[in-house]
């Protein structure tokens, strides 16, 4: 279990990101799997988040995950749409008695807490994601609950720099949205550029005034403690696991 000295000073909440460690899984997704989208036996992955809602002091079906699909899309949690499974890339909620989760194998996870109006917050920021306004819309979203308000967010275990190699087709397109997006890019060779997707999510929170910090692993090098997407596909497996992120109000 991995914890955000930021977020673990307030009192008001718990948090943790979970790595594969523990967990009932076996072959490719060893350890704790929470990926109800990947092609593991469901009652490992059952298990896994059985275990997981114990950690967090949540009962299992109030521990909200998303059926993530790198939108922009956010939801905020209230009794009236209370779900297990919900369609978005971001959740707020004010709620008591239930924890956000966010799965992810190399985006990056981000944890949120608005301090000043008891709000949590998780972020599934992937590059489209990111690219695509969803953690603007997220921290928009929390600040229009109030107009004061003192949010602080910790990322996640993500991919890092040094393996998130792209082409230069992906490099224009961050170009398009905006010159000034050349700082998150380092040249590899002439066909190949290095990507830093964890500047480029943090960068977009400190600019909406949000207070970070950085829980800084590599998912791809960290074999044993993260899965990774992009490991997988070079290792040509036929699948690959999703570590948990999660937050609740105490």
């Amino acid at each position: 279990m991995i914890f955000s000295k930021k977020l673990k000073k307030f009192h008001g909440i718990k948090h943790c990101f979970f790595s594969r460690k523990g967990g009932y899984s076996t072959g490719i997704y060893r350890g704790l799997n929470c990926g109800r989208g990947s092609k593991d036996f469901k009652k490992n992955v059952s298990k896994n988040l059985n275990y997981v809602s114990k950690k967090i002091n949540v009962k299992k079906e109030n521990l909200i995950l998303m059926h993530q699909t790198h939108s922009n899309k956010v939801i905020e949690i209230k009794r009236k749409n209370y779900s297990v499974m919900v369609q978005s890339d971001a959740m707020i909620s004010k709620l008591r008695g239930v924890a956000l989760g966010v799965l992810t194998a190399d985006c990056v996870p981000i944890l949120v807490y608005d301090k000043q109006n008891g709000i949590i917050g998780c972020i599934h920021a992937g590059w489209k994601g990111a690219f695509s306004g969803i953690i603007e819309k997220t921290i928009k979203k929390i600040k229009k609950q109030n107009s004061f308000h003192k949010i602080y967010a910790s990322i996640g275990p993500c991919i890092g720099k040094r393996n998130y190699e792209v082409d230069l087709k992906f490099f224009r397109k961050f170009l398009s949205l905006s010159s000034k997006n050349k700082i998150y890019f380092i040249k590899k060779n002439n066909h190949k550029k290095l990507f830093n997707l964890r500047k480029f999510v943090a960068d977009k929170l400190l600019k909406l005034k949000v207070k970070i910090d950085h829980v800084n692993y590599d998912t791809f090098d960290e074999k044993n403690n993260f899965f990774s997407f992009r490991r997988s596909c070079i290792r040509k497996e036929k699948d690959y696991g999703r570590c948990v992120s999660v937050i609740k109000i105490v």
